[in-house]
């Protein structure tokens, strides 16, 4: 190796081994992806209020519908509250229609909204409820989804996330793509592989307002719903590093979600989703640090908040810059009609990103394997060419994340947008 490309390898080498040194405490956390909590059987019966924002919603949210008639709770100890913007929304005569409180809330512009005007809506009557479980209008509903809510609430936790399985697969072949198998895996990644080790160390869970069960304390104490930015199950848990507010994986409650089929669809959701993020960190940071500053100390959840995504992006910046680099010393040599690009290339270009590929290539295996039921309806073939593309769909983060900032900075949020639906060979009542 020449000069140029010897020192750009060893840099990369040690600092990428640098990198790969502080990954270890996370790399120690996944063996909790493979455990379970203690299953707990409730002796009593809870009243628990599901919460559905249903803007527009009227084309899918029959599943759901269907699924909450099939539930094995008590039909008196869970009611059913859809939130609509337009009082003439086709939403309102099929809630009518199973027996649903309907909550019209013009002003909405955000699921924030939406939430808050129901429970301001409520005010006098929040006492009556132990629970509430917050439910997108395109799930779908295991039969026992409400009853292991009630025993969740076991549990001495403010804030229940339950298992996501995922809508697409109860239909054919057509209803999902590798872009819906890929964002499948999301799921085992944030919850298997993330939140099971949070749980463990008392620390908040990445939340998803999809299934989300908060206590009646919780609602009491936050007054509402005062969270307002893209991704406000996001901004709960930063609050929650403020307040306190403890939080549990539950997977014995599963939840359907329907993923998008489409690139655009799918590319558009993640973007949405670490704009809100970055709306959050600006919302939240400078209030955390001022309550370590007033400590003196870090939690292990502000730690994690601050310093737990250090090594992936120092690996990703190593990586990245790497590759810059060799792409300018392989231009040089072929310029100098030297074969000395072809080493460059290999070196500095293929093996980095060849090893970011093998990388997260065992993070998708690792994340298959920790919830394998969930892709039970997938041939092997399919699993297989999904844990292949999943790599180059986490990489395509990079751009997502640059975009991401850019709208946060500007304050851009592109809307309250829908994707575009998926229609099933079999109704997943019907299943």
């Amino acid at each position: 190796m020449t000069l140029p490309i010897t020192i750009t390898f060893w840099a990369y080498i040690g600092l990428s081994a640098l990198a790969i040194l502080l990954y270890i405490p996370k790399l120690i956390q996944f063996r909790y992806a493979f455990q379970k909590p203690t299953y707990r059987k409730a002796k009593t019966c809870r009243r628990i209020s599901v919460v559905i924002p249903a803007r527009n919603e009227s084309a899918v949210i029959g599943d759901l519908f269907a699924s909450i008639k099939k539930q094995d709770y008590g039909k008196d100890f869970f009611d059913v509250n859809v939130i609509v913007k337009d009082p003439d929304d086709p939403t309102v005569e099929l809630a009518k229609a199973l027996g649903a409180n309907v909550f019209v809330v013009p002003d909405q512009t955000c699921k924030g909204d939406a939430l808050d005007g129901y429970f301001k809506a409520i005010k006098e009557k929040i006492a009556t409820y132990d629970a509430f479980v917050i439910v997108d209008a395109d799930a779908v509903l295991d039969r026992s989804y409400v009853s292991e809510l009630n025993n969740a609430l076991e549990y001495d936790f403010d804030i229940f996330l339950t298992r996501k399985f995922v809508k697409n697969y109860l239909g054919g072949r057509r209803a999902r793509t590798v872009f819906t198998n890929c964002s499948a895996l999301t799921w085992p990644i944030l919850d298997d592989l993330g939140n099971k080790y949070r749980m463990q160390k008392d620390m908040p869970l990445n939340m998803c307002g999809q299934g989300m069960m908060v206590r009646r304390s919780v609602i009491e104490r936050i007054g509402g719903w005062p969270y307002r930015t893209l991704t406000e199950d996001y901004e709960l848990k930063l609050d929650s590093l403020l307040k306190g507010f403890r939080s549990m994986f539950y997977p014995y409650a599963v939840i359907y979600t329907e993923e998008a089929l489409h690139h655009k669809d799918n590319f558009q959701r993640r973007v949405r989703w670490l704009t809100g993020y970055s709306q959050c960190d600006k919302k939240y940071k400078q209030q955390i640090m001022d309550q370590i500053r007033k400590r003196g100390s870090f939690t292990s959840g502000e730690r994690e908040y601050f310093f737990g995504i250090v090594p992936l992006i120092l690996f990703l910046i190593v990586s990245v810059a790497t590759g810059v680099a060799g792409a300018g010393i392989a231009i040089y040599y072929t310029l100098q009609e030297s074969r000395l690009w072809f080493e460059a290339v290999m070196l500095l270009i293929v093996m980095p990103f060849g090893v970011m590929y093998v990388l997260l290539l065992g993070y998708s295996v690792l994340a298959l394997l920790a919830c394998p039921e969930m892709f039970a309806p997938l041939g092997f073939w399919e699993k297989t060419g999904t844990v292949l593309f999943n790599p180059l769909y986490l990489l395509e983060y990079v751009p997502i994340y640059i975009m991401s900032r850019r709208y946060a900075k500007k304050n851009t949020d592109g809307g309250w947008q829908q994707t575009a639906r998926v229609e099933y060979d079999t109704p997943p009542e019907e299943k």
